[in-house]
């Protein structure tokens, strides 16, 4: 069992705080140091030192990656806060069909994690256009900072419990059974996805054209005030008007620094 000083603790959430905004406090020190036991284990590390100086070493950018991942909670599963889904189908949906000029509907889901959120956003789009979606580019853009996470989303493989929550028919639909607990995502929605690494917190946004809806949910948990405030100034600037951003239930915005507008629990609209 490694244990973790106070110099090591210290050194990894200043490096973690600087280049993903996440804020490591000292209650979190037997957190992060259970978690990355397995990954010094595994590595025949004989300190935390040694690994901070790997994290720093790798150029990939991996190990810090895989860093990040063990410290957050990849917790997630198909309609996970299903409100946000339905109001999506029934208001936002419709609103931008109406609205979106050359049939180009963008969509953003940052901090996708391992795809079940943006699989989920096209398997709403496909219902709603049931074959009548000539013409429109509706794919949707899927970001994380984790290869890892991405790699198994652009699998599109997924155990029974992670889809159980699907509608029925969705499940005979979009999938494909691959044995007792494996099940397969449907080309025609993987293909509706775009998959790329993607670190929020890394200074301005490179996208050239703005977004009608930005999913950010149950991320923005770990960053201090400051660093939220950033990201949500630029979340809005990233959107067009009239265009919506959808956070965790457990997040909030402030409404005195942040010019969205409130819609319901954890929904905004920049107007």
């Amino acid at each position: 069992m490694h244990t973790i000083t106070d110099r090591e603790f210290h050194q990894l959430a200043e490096f973690i705080k600087k280049n993903y905004g996440i804020n490591l406090k000292e209650e979190k020190r037997a957190l992060v140091a259970g978690r990355l036991q397995n990954v010094l284990l595994q590595k025949n590390m004989k300190s935390f030192s040694e690994y901070f100086e790997h994290v720093l070493s790798d150029k990939t950018g991996e190990a810090a990656a895989e860093l990040v991942n063990k410290i957050t909670t990849n917790y997630t599963f198909y309609m996970r806060e299903p409100d946000h889904f339905y109001y999506f189908r029934d208001v936002v949906l419709p609103y931008l069909v109406k609205t979106v000029r050359n049939k180009d509907l963008r969509i953003w889901s940052a901090g996708c994690s391992s795809g079940e959120e943006p699989y989920t956003l096209a398997m709403i789009i496909d219902e709603y256009f049931r074959g009548k979606k000539a013409g429109w580019d509706t794919r949707i853009l899927a970001t994380d900072i984790s290869g890892r996470m991405l790699e198994k989303a652009k699998k599109g493989i997924y155990d029974y419990d992670s889809i159980a929550k699907l509608p029925p028919q969705w499940r005979l639909n979009y999938f494909s059974r691959l044995d007792d607990n494996s099940y397969s995502v449907a080309d025609k929605i993987r293909n509706e996805v775009i998959f790329r690494k993607f670190n929020l917190v890394d200074g301005s946004f490179p996208f050239k054209r703005k977004f009608h809806v930005i999913f950010c949910r149950n991320v923005m948990i770990y960053f201090d005030a400051k660093t939220k405030d950033e990201l949500v100034e630029r979340f809005y600037n990233a959107l067009e008007y009239g265009g919506y951003l959808f956070i965790g239930h457990s997040e909030s915005i402030s409404r005195s620094r942040s010019m969205f507008r409130y819609i319901l629990p954890a929904v905004y609209r920049k107007i």
